[in-house]
């Protein structure tokens, strides 16, 4: 979470997609607005971060909403008022004995390759994802522990020293000695692929903010080593020099590179490999590099970063569309800006239920979280941030809409007809070839289905009507047509939803079942009142009866 304020102005260049760096249609009044409450909010983030060591957020999405503020700030030039540092509450009383760098981030692969270009005796290194330090030896012994603050002054950690047992507080030679490295947070073969960075970073943040912790607590705490400041100019000798110190981890953990085909594979390999911390991405260094005592807190030219794959996606919502099911059940669906996930492109998302939809309240406007659920499905995590402008959006009313609703496709009706026609030509229904959503909606648009059964009406020369079906699909629907009209008689009871209607008989009839009382339903096999009383409503609908009218007189079978 630590970034200097032009790297934050950059930032929006490489993290947000291409279609995201279009200006909204703000006006100056809402744009004011909109950046100010994104301040505030990124300032609380970094007040909380840095002065009382608690994450309110994700890293990446940390990254992702300052990118986006400087975003919105060249966009509106006029609304933006100028922001604090965020490092404005990491400060602290002691100054580093050297300045800490930054670290820019390479938005992709041919800003590596770029950067890559024509540097010499270049390294790789995982970047470990915990909270950085200066450590200062006297003598060989551990004396001093400063955080990073704002790279030229941090705050005194010392006092934790002794409960830092995992540290290396005494070096086998008697050395002076100035060292900055990474306190992390220690896992035991963590794989960053598969459970991202379990907020490693923050958990040490909070441990070193408190005034006092115990040696059990301090025991999770480990250390890599990424800086000597003075040390030997080759880094080769250097990670040497500190294996032999005792700081093993930097040598283990740095490999050579030639290529950017090398850094690639090393980006991968520890991306999905074991490692004793969590890791957000690789670091990309030269081997030669100036003496500390030229450093400045700001990116230098000779180390950067290439972070993975985000995990987390900050996307904007566009609309909320509301897919209401062959039950009536109401299923928000959210258009997302489009977002890349590994090696996906979402654009859309499903919030599962309505009642979480009601819960959030999430308007076009908002920024949200996106990840992949098994690494496969787009889920929503969270409303990173809220519009200032609530969008009014049609919103469905679920007292509307149940089992035995939108039998037509009327004013309200349409999405839950068309999924009825979907599950009535699905596989657990007539099982009629290449049938989807899709096709049913230019049958509705044509105005040839109103019912659930107008389809057994068309012929040839109606489909000739209808836009987009060529010759060959009108034969391969006319045959799937005449294929369902033959389907035995329990299969058209599940295609027309019936409850339980593979229990039935094989030679029961439509009326025999619209008979029935509570009674002979509860003598079925696995009924109960419940689905007793599902059954009589089911037949007795007059919108089901029309239908069942309807399929008798095509000489369907049982009706």
């Amino acid at each position: 979470m630590l970034h200097t304020p032009l790297l934050s102005l950059l930032l929006f260049f490489w993290l947000l997609p291409a279609h995201a760096q279009t200006c909204p249609d703000w006006p100056p009044v809402q744009a004011r607005a909109e950046i100010r409450q994104l301040q505030q909010t990124l300032a609380d983030w970094d007040d909380h971060y840095h002065r009382q060591g608690v994450s309110l957020v994700a890293d990446e999405l940390y990254d992702q909403s300052r990118a986006r503020l400087g975003h919105l700030q060249s966009c509106f030039p006029a609304s933006a008022k100028p922001q604090d540092s965020p490092l404005k509450t990491a400060v602290g009383p002691l100054r580093h004995p050297i300045a800490h760098t930054g670290l820019g981030k390479l938005a992709d692969d041919a800003a590596v390759k770029a950067w890559m270009h024509g540097k010499q005796e270049m390294w790789i290194q995982p970047k470990v994802d915990g909270v950085a330090a200066t450590l200062v030896y006297r003598a060989g012994t551990l004396v001093q522990l400063i955080s990073r603050g704002d790279g030229v002054h941090g705050h005194d950690w010392s006092r934790h020293i002794p409960a830092l047992g995992t540290l290396n507080q005494q070096l086998p030679k008697p050395l002076d000695l100035v060292l900055q490295g990474e306190l992390f947070w220690r896992l035991d073969g963590h794989v960053q692929a598969n459970a991202g960075s379990l907020n490693a970073r923050g958990n040490v943040a909070g441990l070193l903010a408190r005034k006092r912790i115990s040696a059990e607590q301090g025991a999770v705490v480990g250390l890599f080593v990424w800086a000597w400041p003075l040390g030997p100019t080759d880094q080769r000798e250097r990670l040497k020099g500190l294996s032999a110190l005792g700081f093993e981890h930097s040598e283990r953990y740095s490999e050579p590179l030639s290529s950017f085909a090398e850094a690639a594979r090393w980006r991968e390999h520890w991306y999905r490999s074991p490692l004793p911390f969590a890791s957000d991405g690789v670091v990309l260094r030269q081997g030669k590099r100036p003496q500390g005592d030229r450093w400045r807190a700001r990116d230098p030219y000779w180390i950067t970063a290439w972070k993975y794959p985000f995990a987390q996606a900050m996307a904007g919502v566009r609309g909320v569309h509301f897919n209401i099911g062959r039950t009536g059940r109401i299923t928000p669906v959210l258009k997302i800006e489009p977002v890349q996930l590994d090696d996906r492109q979402i654009r859309q998302v499903s919030l599962g239920s309505f009642q979480r939809w009601q819960q959030l309240d999430i308007r076009p406007g908002d920024q949200v979280s996106i990840s992949l659920a098994g690494l496969t499905i787009p889920r929503l995590d969270e409303v990173v941030h809220r519009s200032v402008q609530r969008t009014d959006i049609a919103v469905p009313d679920p007292a509307h809409y149940h089992s035995l609703s939108c039998w037509q496709p009327k004013d309200g009706c349409r999405s839950q007809f068309v999924a009825r026609l979907n599950w009535l030509s699905g596989k657990q229904g007539l099982n009629m070839p290449r049938l989807g959503p899709g096709t049913w909606e230019k049958l509705i648009d044509s105005g040839h289905v109103q019912g659930l059964g107008d389809w057994l009406d068309l012929q040839d020369e109606d489909l000739q009507s209808i836009p987009g079906l060529g010759e060959r699909s009108r034969q391969q629907l006319l045959q799937a047509f005449d294929q369902a009209r033959r389907q035995p008689f329990v299969r058209w009871l599940s295609a027309l939803g019936v409850p339980a209607a593979t229990s039935l008989a094989a030679d029961i009839t439509w009326a025999d079942l619209r008979q029935r009382d509570a009674g002979q339903w509860l003598a079925e096999p696995g009924i109960g009142p419940g689905r007793s009383a599902q059954l009589l409503a089911f037949f007795r609908a007059p919108e089901v009866q029309i239908v069942a009218e309807q399929l008798r007189r095509h000489t369907i079978e049982g009706f």
